[in-house]
Order: C-alpha cells, then structure tokens, then sequence
C-alpha cells in the first residue's frame, strides 16, 4: 500500500507500507478520501513545526469512509463517511479523566506524532470517528480546521456585545472568525496581508470597517473602532513571537487574550503596563474536544458554516510532493489545500 512520507524537512517520499491488519475491539478500518492541508502541514514540510518528527506520514484533517469494525464498535459501521478527531489520547492520565482530552499528557496527533492519514487506508481508534454523511468529503476534511477555532473562542467565552479581535487571517484564523461570529461578539479582523484581508471582506463577509491592518497605526485604528475601549477578546492566530506579545496591547481591561498559534520563541513582555494593570487573563488554546466535532458537522449541514470559499487549491495523491513547494508560498494564494486520494 502506498503512502506519503516526509523523509525530513524539504524532502517528500512516495513508500510502500503494509496493509493494514483488521481492525481490533473498539477500532475501525477506514478508507481515505480526502487528506486537509494546514499550517502544522506546512510547518511540518519546512522544517518548522515544534511538535513534528521524522520520518513521518502527515495527515491529520481526514475525510474517510469506514470499511470495516472491531468488536464492540456502535458508533460507526461499514459505508459510514466520517470526519476524523485526529487527537489520540490515553483516556486515563490525570487531563483525560477531568475531560481535557484535548490536552492528554500522552497526547498524539495523527500525522504529527504518529503517522497519519496520507495513504489509502487507515486503523483508527472508533471514538474518534464522527458521522457526517450528509457532508462531502472535502468538507468532512474541513471539519478538524474548524475545531481549532471553535474551541479557541470557546476558551475566550466570547459572548454577544462583546468585541472579538483576531490577530491572522490565515486558515485557523478563519475559523476561529467563523465562531467569533456565531457568538454573536463583534468580529475585528488584523492582518498584515492585504490578500488576506480581501478574502476575509470579499469571501467571509466581514465589512471593511471591521477590519484592521497590522501596521504602526494598528493600536490607534482599533482605538477609534472602539471608542477606546479595545476589545474584550484577542485571539492571536499567527503563530508569530511578535504578534503574540502584542496582543495584550489590543485587549480591554479586564479583557482575555487567548494563543492559538504556536511559536518556538520566547515570549517576552512587560508585565506593570498591560497584563496587570489591565488585570488581563491570558490563555492557550490547544486542538479541541471530540464535542467541538459534532456540532461542526451540524452547522454545516444547517448552512450556518459556509464551507464553499474555504477549499482555494486541490492535488490529486501522486501530485502533492510536486505541487507541494509551491503552497508554502504566499503569493500563491493557498488558504486550505485539499488532497483527493481516493
């Protein structure tokens, strides 16, 4: 059977690997139709990705169809297209048993820490398959993005009245602005890419007057927005050491800044001007929770998630250590790549 791997940073490798051994109790063998680029992706093949190691198979926004079931398995059966929850967790350190699978101290993520789900077929724990039948595959690969930024503003306790700041417009960014807006907060946007910007206003219907570009006026733009009050909630998407410490110079007083993206920096900022004077609380906000999966997959069924403008690029299987390179690039445009593999 044949699979992707990054042999290391830079370097794609079509492999053969076994066929998959039958499913086990409480396992599922499933078929991949659709593999969702995203910035670890991205980070992983450039070398930058604290969390990755090689050699590996990435893959870990799956859209599948399940082939077969061990013993035990209720949730799923044979035909079922799901979306993957791709966080494997040991459901017995001291995180999951208070429920924050999403942060395991054992925690894996497919094709990060294990491989993952760039070849034809795949074991997979049942309880992390989700039922969307009702989705495509493409979007069923969509679902996993969404939950970084559902549980990202679910972390902020953002609420209607409110005033959501996000710092990145790129794909976690995106979908942290999706939920922001079924919170009914105010949703600022602030980026440095005017392209980004553009898709933001023209493709997620964010009006102009809600957005911000991250230049030295930034600070004084999002003042007069607010009438000087900054926002309540700050969500810094960027991954970026400098943007995550000037967050807190966008957060109201008594205001929550929460860290989706991940750096490999230090993070270096005064503490007297704004963490406490403005008494802020400051959160991380890791992966998501298997609840986050199911009521994505409603809300897109629903229409209530627009899914259409988010898929800008796609590849067949054998293209993408070819077509690769060209997606880390800005200029070309990429906000969520797409893998058809079967």
């Amino acid at each position: 059977m044949k699979a992707l791997q990054l042999e290391k940073p830079l370097s794609w490798r079509m492999i053969e690997i076994d066929e998959p051994r039958a499913p086990a109790a409480g396992e599922a063998l499933a078929r991949v139709l659709r593999v969702g680029i995203c910035g670890t992706d991205l980070g992983g093949y450039l070398g930058k990705m604290p969390f990755f190691s090689y050699p590996r198979i990435p893959g870990h926004e799956l859209g599948v169809e399940v082939i077969a079931v061990g013993a035990g398995v209720a949730n799923v059966k044979p035909g079922d297209r799901c979306s993957v929850e791709p966080y494997i967790n040991c459901q017995q350190c001291y995180s999951c048993r208070r429920g924050f699978t999403n942060c395991c101290e054992q925690h894996k993520t497919l094709g990060v820490m294990c491989d993952g789900g760039l070849t034809d077929r795949i074991i997979l724990p049942a309880r992390k398959l989700h039922l969307a039948g009702r989705l495509t595959p493409d979007q069923c690969a969509l679902v996993e993005t969404l939950a970084i930024g559902c549980h990202a503003v679910d972390r902020s306790a953002a609420k209607a009245g409110e005033t959501v700041l996000v710092i990145g417009a790129g794909p976690i960014g995106l979908s942290a602005i999706e939920f922001a807006k079924l919170s009914g907060a105010r949703t600022v946007v602030m980026d440095i890419s005017e392209s980004r910007l553009a898709f933001v206003r023209e493709k997620m219907g964010v009006p102009d007057t809600l957005i911000v570009r991250g230049d030295e006026s930034d600070v004084k733009s999002l003042a007069d927005l607010t009438g000087g009050q900054f926002a309540d909630v700050v969500i810094d998407a960027t991954g970026n050491n400098k943007s995550m410490v000037r967050a807190m110079e966008f957060a109201a007083f008594a205001g929550r800044v929460v860290y989706v993206g991940i750096t490999q920096q230090n993070l270096e900022f005064p503490h007297a001007p704004f963490l406490h004077r403005r008494e802020l609380t400051l959160m991380a906000s890791r992966n998501a929770l298997s609840r986050d999966f199911p009521r994505i997959i409603s809300l897109i069924e629903d229409g209530k998630i627009d899914t259409v403008p988010w898929i800008t690029h796609h590849a067949d299987f054998a293209e993408v250590p070819a077509v690769f390179p060209n997606w880390v690039k800005p200029e070309t445009g990429v906000i969520k790549a797409v893998v058809n593999v079967a």
